[in-house]
């Protein structure tokens, strides 16, 4: 054969797929630098940006706002793409599992922060939903050990709700679109509070669940490490109550079969003093 072995054409020999999702050898070579966490990125750089043009001339004017608005449209939409092309593709990896969360709720902290500030948004709708977001992460971490609270439809249009809230309020929206953001709003304070309140179930649940299944594993493991310590214990020393009962009954048994010998031979029981009748 005249042709070039495939090692020396770099190769393998295997015939490379074309198209289609990433297979095994792609998914263990998933590196920081692929199309997924660049997206997380992106969404973590466009945070100052984004505060920088929404704060832009005093951060009324409506065409900074617009610009602003823009930025946080992209940053939504990065959102949706980035998961979705981790879990398509497997490129999940540690940096995108921390970074993702942190990209989140920067970019939508940042808006909450800088509308209460600009006196568009009421301070204490940025404190219920920031503290819904900061708590609900602390809450998946003390559960983690048992498991991961899976995301819930709830959650995820809680999340619809407030991307939509927060962009119209970015926005310079003025007549009856300004009251339909306050109802917008509206809504997703309370799916806010209302899924918050659901994951929280989710974890006490969860958290029972696995310290139930984990005593369970542990009385399953009591009786084997009894039995043979029980076992050691028998072989190593003997009970002295059992020992002295013993000593009682072979003191019995020798006294039975004096007597037992006497009734047999009375020559053996009647000593010096006695004798039989052809003695005397």
């Amino acid at each position: 054969m005249t042709g070039a072995p495939a090692s020396a054409a770099g190769g393998s020999g295997a015939t490379p797929v074309r198209g289609g999702k990433l297979g095994a050898a792609a998914v263990n070579q998933a590196s920081l630098w692929n199309i997924a966490n660049l997206l997380t990125m992106a969404r973590l750089v466009l945070v100052p940006g984004f505060v920088v043009l929404l704060l832009h001339n005093g951060g009324y004017d409506p065409a900074w706002r617009s610009i602003a608005w823009a930025a946080f449209a992209i940053a939504m939409i990065t959102d949706l793409f980035d998961g979705h092309l981790a879990r398509t593709y497997n490129l999940v990896t540690d940096f995108g599992k921390i970074a993702d969360p942190i990209a989140d709720k920067a970019i939508m902290g940042a808006a909450l922060i800088c509308l209460s500030y600009l006196g568009d948004l009421p301070w204490w709708v940025t404190g219920v939903i920031l503290f819904r977001e900061l708590g609900i992460t602390v809450l998946r971490f003390w559960v983690i050990r048992h498991g991961v609270i899976p995301a819930s439809r709830g959650g995820k249009l809680k999340t619809l709700a407030q991307g939509t809230a927060v962009g119209m309020y970015v926005l310079a929206l003025t007549g009856p679109l300004a009251t339909l953001r306050f109802w917008v709003m509206a809504v997703a304070v309370v799916l806010t509070v209302v899924t918050g309140l659901d994951y929280v179930r989710q974890a006490v649940v969860l958290r029972r669940q696995g310290l139930a299944a984990e005593k369970a594993s542990e009385a399953a493991q009591v009786p084997t490490g009894v039995s043979e310590v029980a076992s050691v214990a028998q072989e190593a020393a003997v009970d002295p109550e059992e020992a002295v009962v013993a000593q009682e009954a072979d003191g019995a048994a020798e006294t039975a079969d004096t007597a037992s010998e006497g009734l047999r031979d009375p020559a053996r029981v009647s000593g010096p003093r006695g004798g039989t009748e052809a003695e005397r």
